[in-house]
């Protein structure tokens, strides 16, 4: 019978720094991997205690790819993971005000951008770019929000789609910090980092892209999209 503290009740609470967020997760993931997944803080007793109150100790901004659940691949449970999911991971005025939530208000220590390998959605902008032909509807906001990576890559002689899958994913945690302002104050004063992971689709296993650093463009920034 797994113990209460394995089972992801920690006795002094839980993560409450950037580098125990991180460990906690990385620890996850490889019980994940290895097959050795403890399922904690799934049970009812859990469940009801939660009900009035929670406090995740990460956030999880990652792509709405139907393979990457965030609290499967991290071997988590209720309450333990704070995830906001976009296609591609794009940004916009929800998904700013959503992760200022989780800092401000929750006052979690980490927030992850997880990206993964053969993402559609940048293949999409790859494509995009290289057509010369965005496509139409509401999609085109997201291939518009992925084409400055792919420039970026470009600008470095990257042409391999997981690079540049890296690369997009170092690019939104950069575009976090540069475009909300509280975050990139939560970053400065230590109370918050930022890190970029791209997950492994067949081994399972998340790779480490980047930590938080300081901005390199200021706040409000907006690359260009496609051009008509």
């Amino acid at each position: 019978m797994v113990s209460h503290l394995h089972a992801g009740y920690w006795p002094e609470g839980p993560p409450t720094t950037p580098d125990q967020a991180l460990a906690e997760l990385r620890a996850g993931n490889d019980r994940f991997v290895t097959g050795t997944r403890i399922h904690p803080n799934q049970d009812a007793e859990h469940r009801a205690a939660l009900a009035s109150a929670q406090s995740p100790f990460a956030a999880v901004f990652g792509c709405s790819d139907s393979r990457l659940a965030a609290e499967i691949i991290f071997d988590r449970g209720l309450g333990d993971l704070f995830v906001i999911r976009t296609a591609g991971h794009t940004i916009g005025p929800e998904v700013l005000g959503t992760i200022e939530y989780a800092v401000t208000i929750l006052n979690l220590p980490l927030v992850v951008v997880l990206g993964h390998n053969s993402c559609g959605a940048v293949l999409a902008a790859r494509d995009a770019v290289i057509r010369g032909a965005p496509p139409s509807g509401h999609l085109r906001a997201v291939v518009d929000a992925i084409v400055p990576s792919i420039g970026l890559a470009t600008a470095q002689g990257i042409d391999d789609v997981d690079r540049i899958v890296d690369v997009h994913i170092q690019r939104t945690v950069d575009q976090l910090q540069c475009e909300s302002g509280a975050l990139g104050v939560a970053v400065a004063e230590g109370r918050c980092a930022v890190v970029g992971m791209s997950y492994q689709l067949s081994a399972g296993r998340i790779r480490l892209i980047e930590a938080s650093r300081p901005p390199r463009t200021a706040p409000g920034h907006r690359d260009a999209a496609v051009p008509d």
